[in-house]
């Protein structure tokens, strides 16, 4: 599970993974306001880092099973509950990775084990929408 930005790094740790195990299910992650993986229209969001609004040059489908869409206020919302509840300080994006995980391991049941990428820290973004105070 894991937010697309360039795709290098989900392409890179499904084929290593699927390399392990063949049987391991992979889901890509992107902005639902822009869900060009998705085949949706590009739009306009504020997940950092991810959701180029068009098909990344290594983007191959064929390492994913399923593509998970999470809006802008939903990673922001979760990336606020990680720090504050979790102590994990990260931005959007992982935000946006737990949503969809979360979602997934729901679905699947508690025998199901789901992970996730955290990444990046929120330092970056604490004059950003992401850490201002409402």
């Amino acid at each position: 599970m894991q937010s697309v930005g360039t795709a290098a790094s989900l392409r890179g740790v499904a084929e290593h993974l699927r390399g392990k195990n063949p049987d391991i299910r992979i889901h890509a992650v992107e902005p639902g306001e822009s869900a060009v993986l998705s085949g949706q229209p590009t739009g306009v969001h504020k997940i950092e880092g991810v959701g180029a609004g068009f098909v990344v040059p290594l983007w191959d489908p064929s390492v994913v099973d399923e593509i998970a869409t999470v809006s802008t206020a939903e990673a922001m919302q979760m990336a606020r509950r990680l720090a504050r509840e979790e102590a994990i300080f990260a931005r959007t994006s992982t935000g946006a990775n737990v949503i969809a995980a979360l979602r997934i391991a729901e679905r699947l049941g508690k025998d199901a084990t789901v992970i996730t990428v955290m990444c990046d820290s929120g330092v970056k973004y604490l004059s950003t929408d992401l850490y201002k105070e409402s």
